[in-house]
């Protein structure tokens, strides 16, 4: 067992984990701990919504949830670097698909070249052009 950090959006937890052959298996009640889906006779749920699990015996074991399959079945895409002990589990696409369809930008705060700091949102009801660069 070892020490391994979950990364979402806003949040980073660091829970028990079994790392073997490159896969990451947490506890269920440490995943429940991080990420709030808690393994019920009827699959994973969170609040009113529940996502089965397949019998195969690939996504639950006795050494916990494999943390890649989790994310699989409950639509979230997931990058695990079982090597750094972390993984960062995204939005679903479900959501950042409404959120491309509602045209409304996300809330963000920039400083300028003087390094004085912009909100988007000071901007709420104009016209605005963003304009972006990136080196890569």
């Amino acid at each position: 067992m070892t020490t391994f950090t979950i990364l979402e959006e806003s949040s980073a937890t660091t829970v028990d984990a079994h790392v073997a052959d490159g896969r990451v298996r947490v506890p269920a009640l440490e995943l429940e701990r991080a990420l709030g889906w808690e393994l019920q006779p009827e699959g994973f749920c969170a609040g009113t919504v529940c996502y089965p699990v397949p019998r195969d015996g690939e996504i639950v074991t006795d050494d916990g949830v494999d943390l890649a399959a989790f994310a699989a079945l409950i639509g979230r895409p997931a990058a695990v670097d079982a090597v750094e002990r972390a993984a960062f589990l995204g939005t679903p696409a479900q959501e950042r698909a409404f959120a491309l369809g509602s045209l409304v930008a996300p809330a963000f705060t920039l400083p300028d070249l003087e390094g004085r700091a912009h909100s988007l949102a000071d901007w709420r009801g104009r016209k605005v052009l963003l304009a972006a660069w990136a080196s890569w």
